[in-house]
């Protein structure tokens, strides 16, 4: 038996839900898999994927914005929180920006989930660096600088 000083840390699981209220988005073991990768250790976290009419109730109830968008992040602490995806709005701006789908979708989960662990783009410093760690979460995973134009 390992004695106090030689037991190897575990890294506390993140618990991770995926809803789906709109068709037409990336498998849910996929979305689980681009959120768990910006994921902190033990942050409860719920995916939701959401038609038009139900993001733009949403951005016009809590930012005052009345039309959909396409993520929101509804922080609770401590990396938890809820990843709202409004599915037309991204398969739009996949199309429009000739990326596929599941890269779409991966940018904006990651960023989302960036918000989540308390980054911002307000300051034009903050905003570097979340798209830097955004680029580089995004490479690992096998994408491309969603930056970068084509």
């Amino acid at each position: 038996m390992p004695t106090t000083g030689t037991r190897k840390k575990r890294r506390r699981r993140s618990s991770l839900a995926v809803q789906r209220a709109a068709a037409g988005a990336p498998a849910a073991a996929l979305l689980r898999r681009f959120a768990l990768a910006a994921a902190p250790a033990g942050a409860e976290i719920t995916l939701r994927v959401v038609g038009a009419r139900e993001a733009g109730r949403l951005n016009g109830r809590f930012r005052k914005r009345a039309k959909a968008t396409n993520v929101l992040s509804f922080a609770y602490g401590g990396g938890s929180g809820d990843i709202v995806l409004c599915h037309p709005v991204i398969a739009a701006e996949a199309r429009r920006q000739g990326k596929s789908l599941a890269a779409r979708y991966a940018h904006l989960v990651i960023h989302g989930m960036l918000h989540l662990r308390g980054h911002d783009h307000v300051r034009r410093s903050a905003a570097a660096r979340m798209e830097r760690i955004e680029i580089r979460l995004l490479r690992r995973l096998g994408f491309a600088d969603p930056y970068t134009l084509k």
